[in-house]
């Protein structure tokens, strides 16, 4: 390992965020040129391997980071892809508040909607709206909710 000259944990703890907000532009915007596709999935999986590398780095953090790429690849059309990092969500979700659990099961649906498995993904659907109820009244049990309610279109 060579010596560097900067603070890696800082520099872990910068990019895990920064490169998970810039993701979260690029899903938000309406539309998106294939060079914004590939530059977007770099940019999750760059943000959930500085979370890998961060020492205080949580069951929690690591089901947020697994979900987000199982997002980015729903969002592209990689369906393969958003299940497996949906499946490595749900594994990092046991034990976590509904509202992790929840989402969980919403990158699930979403991958399986992709790949066009209706019925496995309205299972995975209802699973999520039951968690949904249990997350206390707020931002985000209304965050969960919306994101499953676009799953039915």
């Amino acid at each position: 390992m060579t010596s560097t000259n900067f603070d890696e944990t800082a520099a872990h703890r910068y990019f895990s965020a920064a490169c998970f907000n810039q993701t979260w532009d690029w899903l938000d915007k309406p539309s998106r040129s294939t060079d914004g596709d590939e530059a977007m999935i770099a940019c999750c999986l760059a943000s959930l391997w500085h979370w890998l590398n961060r020492p205080d780095c949580t069951r929690r953090n690591r089901s947020v980071a697994f979900g987000l790429v199982s997002r980015v690849y729903s969002a592209v059309g990689q369906p393969q892809n958003a299940l497996r990092y949906g499946e490595l969500c749900l594994r990092a979700s046991e034990g976590e508040e509904p509202f992790y659990l929840g989402y969980a099961y919403e990158a699930l649906a979403r991958a399986a909607k992709g790949q066009g498995e209706e019925t496995l993904a309205t299972q995975y659907r209802r699973h999520a709206e039951e968690l949904v109820a249990q997350v206390p009244e707020g931002e985000e049990r209304e965050m969960l909710a919306k994101d499953l309610r676009s799953l039915e279109s």
